[in-house]
């Protein structure tokens, strides 16, 4: 039995909506949503499964409307879907009049059903958010019937607000698979047992490194997961970088140095930059230009200027600036102490710069 895992696609979201590129991006989740149904056809799946988070928020008509299309294109392949405390449930939702395609089933109860899908022998487990939250620990003690079937758990959570369970109970469960959603990342909870696919594209800064969904495929006679492979699906990636610099750097010369690195990464993805080390006082940088031509979510300047304090304290001994280097300056400063030497001086020099005369 052949499938693909999937979660937390927030379809209708619009990532980084303050950035010139949120409208690829909220494409971006349409987009390689269907790129998931098109390897679910192309593979020969049995069955997509979406652990919850299918949309973003409650979905119009629309919406539904257009998903559904998406299904019809793999009727020979079972979709199943729980919904998840974003898309969760509500009296008055489109979902509750909605007809879905015959290959879908959607578990629309708030308390634990099954389905038992004769031509695969799988008999799958879940049920949806009604509520924005689920404190209690629903899923960690279910037994599993010695029936003969293939049998598949799907649940949304994961921490303390929303489905909280046990890692080891669930590796230790009976059934055959475990597919998980609400954690963004991928990861394997249970080896070949369970596993959160995370978000099939990054939706905030924090969400580095590959995404995309988990294809597995279960034997039909000891009804054990024989394979399950990550697969990256996501057009773009959040990556974080940090930039060292010295005294002798220039604006220009930084400038450079991030362009090549994000030439060699990829202009598509998307970068938070830190720049780390010691710089000229006199150095300011200003990497609005880059900005403008490249996906930088985020510059943060870590770098702090290289001062001769000794120099200093000897040019301005009675004053202000004297007095602050003497009361700061010591050995083995924390980070702390640190910057505030290094700020305090830096406000000090300016300060005293406007009032010199021109």
């Amino acid at each position: 039995m052949k499938f693909i895992h999937t979660a937390d696609v927030h379809w209708g979201m619009t990532p980084d909506s303050d950035k010139p590129w949120s409208r690829e991006r909220a494409q971006a989740i349409r987009d390689t949503f269907t790129q998931i149904v098109a390897r679910a056809r192309d593979m020969e799946a049995d069955f997509l499964f979406i652990s919850g988070d299918l949309f973003h928020r409650q979905p119009l008509l629309r919406d539904l409307k257009e998903l559904n299309y998406l299904f019809t294109t793999i009727p020979s392949v079972h979709v199943v879907i729980i919904a998840g405390n974003h898309d969760r449930i509500r009296p008055s939702s489109a979902l509750m009049s909605f007809s879905w395609c015959p290959n879908v089933t959607y578990f629309m109860d708030d308390q634990m059903s099954s389905v038992f899908f004769d031509d695969c022998n799988v008999e799958v487990h879940g049920f949806s958010y009604h509520t924005p939250e689920i404190r209690e620990n629903r899923i960690d003690h279910l037994q599993v019937p010695f029936d003969g079937r293939i049998h598949i758990l799907m649940a949304h959570g994961g921490d303390a607000s929303h489905l909280p369970f046990d890692k080891n109970a669930l590796a230790a469960s009976d059934f055959s698979y475990i597919a998980l959603g609400h954690i963004h990342k991928p990861e394997i909870v249970a080896e070949r047992k369970a596993a959160f696919p995370g978000s099939p594209e990054p939706l905030d800064k924090t969400e580095t490194g590959p995404h995309g969904v988990y294809v597995g495929e279960i034997n039909p006679v000891s009804h054990k997961v024989d394979s399950l492979e990550f697969l990256p699906l996501c057009r773009s990636q959040y990556i974080p970088l940090a930039v060292s610099i010295t005294p002798h750097t220039t604006n220009l010369e930084l400038e450079l140095k991030i362009s090549q690195e994000i030439e060699r990464r990829g202009r598509h993805h998307i970068y938070r930059f830190r720049i780390r080390g010691m710089r000229d006082p006199d150095v300011e940088f200003d990497l609005e230009s880059l900005q403008s031509r490249y996906r930088i979510s985020e510059v943060t300047d870590e770098s702090e200027p290289q001062y001769d304090f000794s120099a200093l304290f000897a040019q301005h001994p009675g004053d202000m600036i004297g007095f602050y280097i003497r009361a700061l300056q010591k050995d083995d400063m924390s980070e702390v102490e640190k910057k505030a030497l290094y700020y305090g001086i830096h406000a000090l020099l300016q300060t005293t710069d406007e009032r010199s005369p021109s």
